[in-house]
């Protein structure tokens, strides 16, 4: 039996934070990981989620005491008005995020690359 796969490993560290978080959440989590300081819009254009999309589960990783936020308000990102457009937000990881971050990239660099073995196969 082989060792649990990074991506696996990642999207049960994602579940253990909140079992309803969805793919789309997860999805929203890992470009906003990536990309601080987009705006939900910009989020929505480099993920491939629509707008709405992007932004309900940007919201649901929201804080939880944010009138911004909806449920389960996880607590991984911070919206804040785009000082450049009031009618937009930009999105930054919180404290909880980058530590969830972090976690994350710990479990991407202690991976092993499942390798084909030829002498194995040939014995």
């Amino acid at each position: 039996m082989r060792s649990r796969n990074t991506v696996l490993q990642a999207l049960h560290l994602m579940k253990a934070l909140d079992a309803r978080i969805s793919v789309n959440e997860v999805i929203a989590f890992l470009y906003a990981a990536e990309n601080e300081g987009l705006t939900v819009q910009e989020m929505a254009d480099v993920s491939g989620l629509t707008q709405s999309t992007a932004s309900r589960s940007l919201r649901a990783l929201g804080p939880p005491e944010s009138e911004w936020s909806q449920a389960p308000a996880l607590g991984l990102v911070e919206a804040y008005l785009n000082p450049n457009d009031a009618r937009s937000h930009v999105i930054q990881l919180s404290a909880r995020g980058r530590e969830v971050r972090e976690r994350l990239d710990r479990i991407i660099r202690q991976s092993v690359p499942i390798q084909y073995d030829r002498a194995v196969r040939a014995a």
